[in-house]
């Protein structure tokens, strides 16, 4: 979903957006990047009777302005939706993170069909979809040196579930059509991110990693159990993208996704009984 290269400057690592060419599937990664073997690895299968519930864990605070969305991107392997983050009025704050994180972006992840396409699991059960709200800790200068600190960023997981078509998706999906090659943008104003989000905010919580590479292991992940709603006819719009870029031979976006990784020892927390 976010890809880097890092660069070491006076001893301090800075993190710039970079695009990764994404044939290159994720069982090649490790060559690559060796964190992808690391200890906080994501996504996982959660196995709901093994997560332990956590009284201390606090409700989640989304307090999101529609008037900070300003753009759309296919960046070659999903979509974003971009927000303005230069103040505290879109933010997140409670759950399992102390302090204030602002929202970056959002973007998804699908399957070629609709029986897989989520990152995360829930005893072994894919959705054909996954949305992931990006955050980043304000106590870091900015969204670049907040990713390569451990508790920088806390992306918030939404499963999509087949269902009845869902009508606050639709309009992100109908920007879909002037951004259909990799590369391609353009404006998206006045979006409720807040609105994409089921009634429950029940959630998981782990320590974790981006997704894509560098698969900084950055993320607070904030998984929430209750899906929303999402039409088959609405998952066949997301297959409409390309991964390519104009004037290449089209090919279709999907199964974009990391598969689950190891747990490795770490405690999976439950806000909820």
């Amino acid at each position: 979903w976010l890809t880097y290269k890092t660069q070491q400057i006076g001893k301090k690592l800075n993190v710039v957006l970079t695009n990764i060419h994404v044939f290159v599937g994720p069982d090649k990664w490790g060559e690559d990047f060796p964190v992808a073997n690391g200890p906080r690895q994501s996504p996982i299968n959660i196995v709901p009777k093994e997560a332990q519930y956590d009284s201390s864990l606090k409700a989640l605070k989304l307090k999101y302005d529609p008037s900070n969305s300003k753009g759309i991107l296919n960046n070659g392997h999903s979509f974003q939706v971009d927000f303005v983050d230069d103040t505290d009025s879109s933010t997140l704050t409670g759950g399992p993170i102390s302090g204030t994180y602002r929202l970056k972006q959002f973007h998804f992840h699908w399957g070629a069909s609709d029986d897989r396409g989520s990152e995360h699991t829930v005893n072994g059960i894919k959705f054909p979809c996954e949305l992931h709200l990006v955050h980043w800790n304000t106590k870091y200068p900015n969204f670049g040196e907040a990713a390569s600190q451990p508790d920088g960023l806390a992306v918030v997981g939404v499963f999509l579930k087949i269902g009845a078509a869902n009508p606050r998706l639709q309009k992100v999906l109908d920007a879909l059509d002037a951004i259909k090659t990799k590369g391609k943008q353009t404006t998206f104003t006045n979006f409720d991110a807040k609105t994409l989000l089921p009634p429950s905010l029940d959630y998981w919580t782990y320590d974790g990693s981006l997704t894509t590479p560098p698969l900084l292991e950055s993320v607070t992940w904030i998984v929430l159990k209750e899906p929303i709603s999402v039409s088959s006819v609405q998952m066949a719009k997301f297959r409409s993208l390309l991964f390519t870029g104009e004037g290449e031979a089209p090919c279709c976006m999907a199964d974009n996704y990391r598969p689950p990784q190891p747990l490795k020892g770490r405690q999976v927390r439950a806000s909820f009984k």
